[in-house]
Order: C-alpha cells, then structure tokens, then sequence
C-alpha cells in the first residue's frame, strides 16, 4: 500500500488519493458551522472512508452536534475534555472527560455542548450504503435545538434549517482530560 499525498490547502492540510497517511488535527482541514453543528474533523480527504467512520468534534455550550436521531449501526463516542448533555432515548446524562457513550444499532441520541466552555470528542461508527438512519421528533432533543419536528428518513429534510458547513482551519483545541 503506498503513502496517499497530504496538500496544504488555504483552511489545513488534506489527504489526496488512496492509501495510508498521518494527519494531524490542528493542521487538519476542518468544518464549521456555528450554532449547530459545531466544529468537525472527518480525518478524510477525497479518499472517503468506506467501512468505519471517525470524526474529533468540538461543541461550544449549547451547541447540539447534529440532529437526534437513530441509525441501524453502532456508534461511539468519548469525551477527551470539557462537559456535554448526552440526549439518548429521550434521557438526559451529562458527560465528562473520559466518559464514553456506547450507542448500539438503533439507540436514539444527540450530544450538545454544555459546561463554561468547549467540548472536545471523538466520535466512530459502522458505515453501510444503507444504515435505516431515522431523524426522531423528541421533545427533550427539541428544548436544545435538536430536534425535527416530524420523523424523517431525510437527511436534507432534517438539516433544511442548518448553517450550512464552512471549511476552515482548526478550532482552539483545548487540552485533553480537562
């Protein structure tokens, strides 16, 4: 396997082709979008990943990471520093450094930012062309910004009223276990 080309670009650096390769995340390529959606490095360039996804995000308070939902596959998800509200089925948990989130197929969840300030985590999941992905009305997703208003399977549906995704450099990274 050889090495795939890593392309400084105007927002970070970008994996470019095939193959094997080292990326660091505070020279990374990442995306933005404020208010919902937070900040989120894919590790990827234009090589997607087919089997497994694996993204470091950051949520300011408040911040939901994307809209609740439910997917057929498992996902995980490890705060590495500051505080968050884990909403899974319809609960309420606050999660701390080092707290981890396991979400077999088909649990509801969201995470949003909470505490006095950034929120950093790692997030991983199974990928299949088809992964039954159902955004879910909920009114504890809803009282955080979170929520779609009727269930859909429609991705362009539930994130109609979203900021729309803006690359940029990397988020001040706070340190991890704080």
């Amino acid at each position: 396997m050889e090495e795939a080309e890593i392309v400084t670009t105007e927002h970070g650096d970008v994996p470019r082709g095939p193959g094997w390769y080292v990326l660091n995340a505070q020279r990374a390529r990442w995306q933005h979008s404020p208010g919902f959606g937070g900040s989120d490095l894919s590790f990827q360039g234009d090589a997607r990943f087919p089997e497994v996804g694996f993204h470091l995000g950051v949520l300011q308070p408040g911040e939901p990471a994307c809209m609740y939902h439910r997917e057929d596959t498992q996902e995980g998800f490890l705060v590495l520093s500051g505080r968050c509200l884990a909403i899974v089925e319809g609960e309420e948990r606050t999660l701390e450094a080092w707290d981890f989130l396991h979400c077999p197929g088909g649990t509801e969840h969201v995470l949003v930012g909470a505490g006095d300030g950034p929120c950093l985590i790692v997030a991983f999941g199974a990928r299949r062309p088809d992964d039954g992905t159902l955004y879910v009305a909920d009114e504890v997703a809803a009282r955080h910004g979170a929520s779609v208003a009727a269930d859909t399977p429609d991705p362009a549906v539930a994130y109609a009223d979203s900021p729309p995704l803006v690359d940029g450099s990397a988020p001040p990274l706070p340190p991890a276990g704080r």
